[in-house]
């Protein structure tokens, strides 16, 4: 054994120990640097990844596993990206950034065996609370019979019609699946081989033919649902099927979330659908905790990674990639520190904006490429607060008096989302330049199902606000005086429903749309890597022309959000863009 495999394999064994420990995790005293045994990479992998998001994570762990040597290079002192758990305020420790699953692809899950590796989802039941301020509120979840006394209250018709909503969304969500788990029927380039054209038109049809046949089985009139689903607003789905106005306004909260657009815009339809086609241990549509938080979803792919001998390295920025302007190829990166890491293949976890005019020399892309790149949508109307409090919240409607967790603290509080409405008039707000007015809010209270986060009888509590826009008006976000003034704007609304909300603050965490885009890299701080209109989808995602995880540099290739099929903790680029990369490398081991 020569001595750099002997390094290699000791790392590999580093690697494994420091996340079974748990050190994956951050904290106020002590950082992880290096994590793979060594904070200096080797000179050449056959692979590098660029970020340790979980979509990069989800990419090495699959090139590993069939056996190529795989380097993951992380800006930060941790991996994970955006699906981190970090102590802010000492012993609380918060899923910083995004903080449920649901979306993260079976196929992942499974194939990688992330229990195996310590992932363990908290299905929460209720699943989603709605206080009014008249003293009504809507409980909802996977209890048929409680959705059906809840929605009662307010409408026996819209009671009657909710159970025919969800089984056509599950119909819908069961077509996506195959889209998701696939990469695009793009048109190759520079195949010059018979076979691989032969091969490029087989692909292609099998893809066409399977999706034609699951729409034919959908049916006629399903299919033209599922269109209007698709193109249309989502407040015109939702008023189609209900009446009750707080209904659907909690229904409308999912095709907004994490969007510059209002319930009214065209298309928001289809990110109501992209936010139902998850699932919890089978069961569609339903969103859990993760213990530990979502650090625990990245631990798990760190350790599926390492196992297979794949080499993780924090604090390892990448500041350039090395390509061969000749032949239109990438030899590797230049690290921040000037070190150079060869690799014939790079897969880029950042998104498609950072890839391609940050990291990328300059005058090596086509002018058309990078002009479609530069235009594209990467607005965000998103801020996270993370708050510890010393009680959990009393809300007015439930008319207790009692600390203990009810069902009301189980699942996503949803504030300031009585009609749909008002959710666009908080978005009105923003589209004017000005931080929301009466903002709408998406709370979630992980430590009533997860002991391991909090102090005993103290709380971890995520607020995910819209709408604020990243450039206000007046002011800037880096005055701390507009800042913490939002913040306690956002305390004060949630104190008009659960009264002392703010006197039970301990410390909190802002992360305004700069903030989400200088912590994690998040361009415009938009949580999807870009946004996820028709336009930006399918075919069309990242640009048209190259939503195969390809792109016009050989050997570089997307395999974040910003590919196909899109935002959220889904794990689907990353393991596609493998598949890809296997492909072109013809390796043709499976991928599952």
């Amino acid at each position: 054994m020569s001595f750099e495999q002997h390094i290699e394999i000791s790392a590999m064994w580093a690697c494994r120990w420091l996340l079974s420990s748990r050190r994956l995790f951050s904290s106020s005293a002590s950082s992880v640097s290096g994590i793979g045994g060594s904070s200096t990479p080797n000179s050449r992998y056959d692979v590098v990844v660029i970020g340790g998001g979980h979509n990069g994570l989800t990419a090495a762990a699959y090139l590993a596993r069939s056996g190529l040597s795989v380097a993951i290079l992380e800006r930060r002192h941790l991996v994970g990206g955006a699906a981190v758990t970090e102590e802010i305020v000492p012993g609380f420790r918060f899923s910083r950034c995004s903080y449920l699953q649901s979306l993260l692809r079976p196929s992942v899950i499974r194939e990688l065996e992330l229990p195996r590796h310590g992932l363990k989802l908290l299905r929460r039941s209720p699943s989603s609370f709605t206080p009014c301020l008249d003293g009504h509120y809507l409980l909802l979840g996977p209890n048929e019979e409680l959705n059906h006394s809840e929605i009662a209250k307010f409408s026996k018709k819209d009671a009657m019609a909710y159970p025919r909503y969800e089984e056509q969304l599950l119909k819908f969500c069961t077509l996506m699946d195959s889209i998701l788990d696939s990469h695009t029927p793009e048109v190759r380039r520079g195949e010059t081989s018979l076979i691989a054209q032969l091969k490029d038109k087989l692909d292609k049809s099998a893809f066409w033919s399977s999706l034609l046949q699951q729409g034919l089985r959908l049916g006629q009139r399903d299919m033209l649902d599922f269109i209007d689903l698709l193109v249309s607003p989502a407040a015109k789905v939702l008023d189609n099927w209900f009446e009750t106005g707080v209904l659907k306004a909690t229904l409308a909260t999912d095709a907004v979330i994490g969007s510059m657009a209002s319930v009214y815009t065209p298309g928001s339809g289809y990110v109501l659908l992209h936010h139902v086609m998850g699932e919890t241990d089978g069961e569609r549509g339903i969103w859990s905790y993760v213990e530990g938080g979502m650090g625990s979803v990245s631990m798990a792919l760190s350790n599926a990674a390492c196992e297979a001998g794949a080499h993780i390295l924090t604090n390892a920025e990448v500041f350039q990639l090395l390509v061969d302007e000749g032949a239109g190829a990438v030899n590797g990166v230049i690290l921040a520190d000037g070190k150079e890491v060869h690799a014939s293949v790079v897969l880029s976890n950042a998104t498609p904006y950072k890839t391609f005019m940050e990291l990328v020399p300059s005058n090596v892309l086509p002018e058309d490429f990078t002009r479609a790149i530069k235009n594209s949508d990467y607005s965000s109307g998103t801020t996270k607060i993370n708050v510890a409090v010393d009680k959990l919240p009393l809300f007015r409607c439930c008319k207790t008096h009692d600390n203990s967790a009810g069902p009301e603290h189980v699942g996503t509080i949803h504030i300031g989302s009585e009609s749909m409405e008002e959710i666009d008039t908080a978005y009105r707000d923003a589209l004017n330049g000005m931080p929301s007015k009466r903002p709408l809010i998406e709370m979630t209270i992980p430590s009533v199902l997860d002991k391991t986060i909090s102090p005993p009888g103290k709380h971890v509590i995520n607020l995910f606000i819209q709408y604020t826009p990243f450039k206000p008006a007046e002011g800037s976000w880096q005055d701390s005086t507009i800042r913490e003034s939002f913040a306690k704007k956002c305390f004060s609304l949630i104190d008009e429903y659960a009264p002392g909300f703010s006197s039970s603050i301990l410390g909190h965490d802002i992360l305004t749309p700069p903030d989400l885009e200088r912590v994690f890299g998040l361009t415009g701080g938009n949580i999807f890597h870009g946004a996820m209109k028709l336009d930006s989808l399918f075919l069309m995602r990242p640009v048209r022309g190259w939503s195969d995880y390809r792109t016009p540099l050989k050997g570089l290739y997307l395999c974040g959000s910003g590919a196909h099929p899109g935002g959220g903790v889904m794990g689907a680029p990353g393991r596609n863009a493998a598949s890809v990369v296997l492909e072109d490398m013809k390796i043709y081991s499976k991928i599952s």
